[in-house]
């Protein structure tokens, strides 16, 4: 893909010429992590998060076929509207743009398409992982893979918690794949502020941050991303014990049903919200406001 098959926003062509600092933002949690119309609500929010610290946002969809750097604000009513936006990962982009096609990008797509537009931070929730029972399954998100291959700062509060998070993160080791606890010595759960999990290395600054990502560049060898695993706060996330308690009924609920492959995830998230009466997805969007804040610090500092 050339770059000029890519639609920039003014606003972000303008910054990355002038070598402002830019975030890229995905837009499935738009299309389709959030009701309507409190989606429209909350991507708007994020934008302005991103601005009120000096940076400029770059929310990236696919329209008619094109994939944009950037939406005005009809675009971004459009994703958050259109019910037939459809979901794209990176698999799903050459078939998107050869047909024509419209939808709002997952992690793996909108961190393929802001590297190709020179953007080096990218804030998201949550990152795909290795599936619980992956023997058996051999579920895995595209999310890892191309992180393995593409270089940018992914600023997430960890992998999604129903997921298997051991599991996801011997993956990325494998993968080679760096990630850097933000304040933090455990790796963050999401919807948790921290998996149990411990973390090699622990950064406390934007500053230290970028230190990281030029010393990745002036290393050169494999074009892998840095995860910059940033924990919601305390007071923000879910409780622990109904998080765990209603996850082992989602999970036993999903084996009951029959339920496999790629509608595993969204049964389990939808019946965490409902079954925590919407105290996971304010987890969630916590998660996501932190990201968002930090990220447009480490783009400044860049």
């Amino acid at each position: 893909m050339s770059e000029t098959t890519l639609v920039q926003s003014a606003e972000v062509r303008e910054a990355l010429d002038r070598r402002r600092p830019v975030v890229a933002l995905e837009s499935t949690i738009i299309a389709h992590g959030l009701p309507r119309p409190r989606n429209l609500r909350v991507a708007e929010e994020l934008e302005a998060l991103v601005r009120e610290r000096g940076a400029v946002p770059a929310t990236i969809a696919v329209l008619d076929g094109r994939p944009h750097i950037g939406l005005d604000k009809a675009e971004l009513e459009r994703v958050a509207s259109d019910e037939s936006i459809r979901k794209l990962g990176h698999r799903d982009l050459a078939p998107a743009l050869a047909a024509g096609a419209s939808g709002a990008t997952t992690v793996s797509a909108t961190a393929f398409l802001a590297a190709r537009a020179g953007i080096r931070v990218f804030a998201t929730g949550g990152l795909g992982g290795v599936h619980r029972e992956w023997t058996g399954t051999q579920d895995e998100s595209a999310d890892l893979r191309l992180l393995a291959r593409t270089r940018i700062a992914v600023v997430c509060a960890g992998v999604k918690s129903i997921l298997d998070v051991p599991a996801t993160l011997q993956r990325l080791e494998t993968l080679g794949v760096g990630i850097v606890g933000y304040g933090t010595g455990t790796f963050p759960g999401f919807y948790l502020s921290s998996s149990g999990e411990p973390v090699d290395w622990t950064v406390h600054t934007p500053e230290e941050v970028v230190a990281v990502i030029r010393a990745q560049a002036a290393l050169g060898g494999a074009e892998a991303a840095l995860i910059v695993a940033n924990p919601v706060a305390q007071a923000d996330q879910l409780d622990p014990e109904l998080h765990d308690r209603v996850l082992a009924e989602a999970l036993g609920e999903s084996r009951k049903q029959g339920i496999v492959g790629q509608a595993v995830t969204p049964f389990l998230l939808e019946y965490l919200m409902r079954r925590t009466e919407g105290a996971s997805l304010e987890a969630n969007l916590a998660a996501v406001r932190g990201n968002v804040r930090l990220a447009a610090r480490i783009a400044a500092a860049l």
